[in-house]
């Protein structure tokens, strides 16, 4: 038996439970997890607000750091014994998980767990988004929005490296300072600045990185820099703002799509460069994660918990068994 924290009915709080330890299937690798990320995205599946939708009951947790207990038939690798960080739609509450083989990437000796746990979503979705999606280049200028969060730090980080000049908007002065640490050049407080005016003082935007949506996406677009492109990667304030063709049409703007995890379905070697790419430079130390909170497993609801309160700076990374 195993325990796991468990969602038996949409936006009820989780449940730890003993469960029987499940078996690999084809493709799939047993992991016994040493951590598990939060992210936004967890909250919404645990609310039936995102496009994955598991079937009840489940274990929320998309993202883990772990170590290959067991391959399912038709798995070569990654071998038993082997550290991973791995990706999926759920399952990463729970000591022992199952996942697909080819969402598994084995982890450096110089990471630890939790890094890992709280690295592929949010830097991958910064990095592969800004490179690939957005084509951001050196000298532009990157507005990003939620720039303490789990993602927002991320690209204002990989955003920096990349060599933009980076515009960091966050509720406080306690979020700012993070947003500067991570490498922003400028900073905007969505408390007490106006984004649109802050944004146009300072030049303009030619990449919008946003993971807040509503108001903030619609003063954003307006502060957009003739040919700019604006890139939503989740909508933290509930509202996925409907996007004026009249705007896009007069500024010649361009709204990028962009979701991580599809690439999963359709392209995973964008996944896998993408990774590659990040891991070299945490080895070079010009990645710096922030984990702002570690909880155990049975605290997995007050670690959603914060980011439902947006209290959260970082990574709040949940500790399942031994790192």
């Amino acid at each position: 038996m195993m325990r796991a924290m468990i969602l038996q009915e949409l936006g009820m709080p989780l449940r730890l439970r003993a469960l029987p330890v499940p078996e690999p299937g084809d493709g799939e690798v047993l992991l016994r997890v040493a951590a598990a990320g939060v992210n936004f995205a967890d909250l919404l599946i645990m609310e039936g607000r995102y496009q994955e939708r598991p079937a009840l009951p489940f274990s929320p947790g998309m993202e883990v750091c772990g170590t290959v207990e067991a391959v399912g038939p038709g798995v070569s690798t990654p071998a038993v014994g082997t550290r991973v960080a791995a990706f999926s739609s759920h399952g990463g509450m729970a000591e022992l998980a199952c996942f697909p083989a080819g969402q598994c990437i084995a982890v450096p000796d110089g990471m630890s767990s939790a890094e890992a746990a709280g690295f592929l979503v949010a830097y991958g979705t910064s990095h592969l988004g800004l490179v690939r999606r957005a084509r951001l280049k050196s000298g532009e200028s990157l507005l990003v929005l939620g720039a303490a969060g789990g993602i927002g730090r991320t690209a204002v980080e990989v955003g920096a490296i990349l060599g933009a000049r980076v515009i960091a908007c966050a509720s406080s002065e306690a979020k700012l300072k993070v947003a500067s640490e991570a490498g922003a050049h400028e900073l905007v407080n969505t408390s007490t600045d106006d984004i649109r005016a802050a944004t146009l003082r300072l030049g303009g935007a030619d990449v919008v990185f946003d993971p807040v949506g509503g108001d903030q996406f619609k003063a954003a677009m307006r502060a957009s820099n003739p040919e700019a492109r604006l890139m939503p990667v989740g909508f933290a304030s509930g509202e996925a703002p409907q996007i004026p063709a009249n705007i896009l049409l007069v500024k010649n703007l361009t709204v990028v799509g962009f979701y991580w995890g599809g690439y999963m379905r359709f392209n995973r070697a964008a996944i896998a460069d993408s990774a590659r790419a990040l891991l070299e430079l945490h080895g070079r130390r010009r990645l710096r994660p922030h984990i702002c909170r570690q909880l155990r497993l049975e605290e997995a609801n007050a670690a959603f918990e914060l980011l439902r309160s947006r209290t959260a700076t970082g990574k709040v990374i949940v500790a399942v068994g031994e790192s």
